[in-house]
């Protein structure tokens, strides 16, 4: 650790230990052609992502005792663009599974959609506007297991039908995994998604709200996902959608997960927006 103030949003030396396996394994398999190891620190590199994902700041805007913007970028699209990103959270999420006594793989997942608006600047090629609940931006479409860990994540123009969510969120759950078997979804979903379901094996139940329900009603296990959502927003990173291209707002939906999952891994806790 560098001898500067810590942030809130920096790893501790029990949660390094979580993330520095596959970052040096990273290092490993892609040395320097000129031998150069590197000015910065990893542990800084990461600690700088998570730092930007938790404020929200600009590339520019951080601070000036964490590594420069262009090298944070380096690394963060190199691992955005390679899935170290997505291996980082998924094995944090394997070993949170296994320490609450389940497999590593679940059986039953929910999905969801939520649409978010976007910041001035991002592509409209990239954008829509989601017709039903008026928000224009991108969809942020999220798979959870039972315990509100997120499975698989797609981020889409908020106009995509949640169809077209369902069905890249099944695509993308059953090409790591053939453990899932039933899959719980909204009414906003239809029976496409139900029909690609059965391509992978995978039931998927469409939770119809309850007519005689007035106002907000959780559903029974279809309100975890709403619960992950909730979690996301202490992310100021992902409360609005500022990034140019949709694989990078994916990135940041694992990088947040994983700042999450490496506190429950280390009994530490998640300081609010008004802590902070």
């Amino acid at each position: 650790m560098s001898d500067r103030k810590s942030y809130s949003s920096d790893v501790s030396d029990e949660q390094w230990a979580l993330v520095e396996p596959v970052v040096t394994a990273w290092k490993a398999a892609h040395p320097s052609v000129s031998g150069h190891q590197g000015r910065y620190a990893m542990r800084e590199i990461v600690n700088a992502i998570l730092y930007q994902n938790r404020s929200g700041c600009q590339w520019d805007l951080l601070p000036h005792d964490l590594p420069p913007a262009g090298a944070v970028k380096y690394y963060f699209y190199k691992w955005r663009d390679d899935g170290t990103d997505q291996t980082i959270h998924d094995l944090m999420r394997w070993q949170l599974r296994e320490k609450k006594r389940r497999l590593a793989d679940p059986s039953l997942i929910i999905m969801d959609t939520q649409s978010i608006r976007v910041a001035v600047g991002v592509p409209v090629a990239t954008t829509g506007k989601d017709a039903a609940k008026r928000v224009p931006g991108r969809k942020r479409c999220l798979a959870v297991d039972v315990l509100g860990l997120v499975v698989e994540a797609v981020v889409l123009p908020a106009s995509a039908h949640d169809n077209a969510a369902g069905i890249a969120l099944l695509d993308g759950v059953a090409a790591q995994m053939d453990t899932v078997k039933k899959a719980l979804v909204d009414q906003g979903f239809k029976k496409a998604v139900v029909d690609h379901g059965k391509q992978y094996g995978i039931d998927v139940e469409i939770v119809e709200r309850n007519p005689a329900d007035k106002g907000f009603v959780p559903q029974a296990k279809r309100w975890i996902v709403e619960q992950t959502n909730g979690i996301l927003m202490f992310s100021r990173r992902l409360v609005r959608d500022y990034e140019h291209r949709l694989a990078t707002s994916r990135s940041r939906v694992f990088w947040a997960m994983t700042s999450v999952m490496a506190r429950r891994l280390t009994g530490a806790t998640l300081p609010s927006w008004r802590a902070a």
